[in-house]
């Protein structure tokens, strides 16, 4: 069966409740399917209006009338509020073999008899009717296509609204006046990627916790070049630092296989030498992680090109929010990290802990510049497919 793509769009409701980790979480594990592109939209009227004129297409009855209950639902929550103020919402785009029923099927029908929590809607939508059978209260969590067709017709709907409707909304919370706002980045690293998990949602819902606000989200893979300037600052460090651990193995590897015994300036000096090679070789090590080569193997005519490990870079924004970030996700080694945090639940090594956050408010500016934050892959990859497909 060939390869799809479709989409799910997470409700304004659900992210204000802070269930966009667990959606995603049910989402990719459960379908198996590769999140290929992710943005963040505060629609337009205009955009609201198009999208809902595209949801009633049913000849069924009872499908036709709840798909007619979610193009009231898309008109009255997804445009801009009185005051200026547009709710956000997030559009996720998922590729694999028969991505729409899969996801369909994962998303459920909202009209359910049964609420076993099998089903996305079963967990995190609502249909109330009332005594006389009209429906008093209706949430649908999240949004799909029911047919190929229309996940075409929407994809590329949403693509043609992503520069002007979609990217960093940092303008779309208000704040109390005086308030100390900061942004800053979270990166899901490619260790919760290596096969279809639920551990990048449960990453997502650990910060949650925080109450900060998803302003920004995209699915990036770090050329072998941004990864040497996002962790350029962390070379001398790592050089430095393990000056004096590269001296103490060597002058002990040496007094043992010469039969000899060296002094502390003798150590001192193999630190010098071997603690520049160590770091920077434990430094390639990370920029290898994160885009899939060493900077020492990469041709120069690759520097620049994404890399083959996929991460997913999210900006949160609020008040306070680099601590809070930095609170929640713990310390770099996993094995001192507090119970409940991010590194703790999910990390393995120094490296391969799970997540980054940004440690100040400067670093964040220049972090999101690095992994261009704001960048649009999601309408190039759509007009790519479609143009093929």
């Amino acid at each position: 069966m060939a390869e799809e793509l479709s989409y799910v769009i997470v409700t304004p409701y659900s992210i204000r409740k802070a269930r966009t980790g667990g959606i995603i979480a049910r989402l990719i594990s459960r379908t198996g399917l590769e999140v290929v592109a992710a943005r963040m939209f505060a629609p337009s009227a205009e955009l609201v209006e198009k999208y809902a004129a595209t949801i009633v297409n049913d000849p069924e009855p009872r499908h036709r009338a709840t798909q007619e209950l979610i193009r009231k639902y898309v008109l009255a929550n997804f445009g801009p509020r009185a005051g200026g103020t547009r709710p956000r919402v997030l559009l996720l785009v998922f590729k694999g073999e028969n991505a729409v029923n899969t996801l369909r099927s994962t998303v459920g029908h909202i009209v359910n008899e049964r609420t076993s929590g099998e089903t996305i809607r079963d967990t995190y939508g609502d249909y109330l009717e009332d005594g006389n059978g009209n429906v008093s209260y209706f949430e649908p969590g999240v949004l799909a296509p029911p047919d190929a067709a229309s996940a075409a017709t929407d994809l590329k709907l949403w693509a043609s609204y992503s520069d002007s409707d979609g990217g960093l909304l940092d303008t779309a919370v208000t704040f109390p006046a005086g308030a100390n706002v900061e942004k800053t980045l979270v990166l899901i690293k490619p260790d919760n990627f290596r096969f279809p998990n639920a551990r990048p949602g449960g990453v997502i819902d650990l910060f949650s916790r925080t109450g900060l606000y998803i302003i920004a989200c995209k699915v990036h893979r770090m050329s072998v070049a941004q990864a040497e300037e996002f962790y350029g600052p962390v070379l001398d460090v790592l050089q430095d630092k393990l000056r004096g651990r590269s001296g103490e193995i060597a002058r002990k590897a040496l007094e043992q296989e010469l039969s000899i015994t060296l002094g502390d300036d003798v150590q001192t000096k193999l630190g010098d030498l071997l603690g520049p090679i160590n770091g920077r070789e434990n430094w390639e090590q990370i920029v290898k992680f994160m885009a899939g080569l060493k900077p020492s193997d990469c041709p120069a005519d690759r520097r620049q090109e994404p890399g083959s490990e996929k991460c997913i870079a999210l900006c949160y924004q609020g008040i306070d929010a680099v601590r809070k970030i930095r609170e929640v996700l713990g310390p770099t080694d996993p094995s001192k990290a507090p119970p409940g945090t991010i590194r703790r639940e999910f990390g393995q090594t120094i490296m391969v802990n799970a997540a980054h956050a940004s440690d100040s408010a400067e670093n964040a500016v220049r972090e999101m510049g690095i992994v261009q934050i704001s960048e649009n892959n999601l309408k190039p990859l759509i007009e790519s497919w479609f143009a093929k497909n």
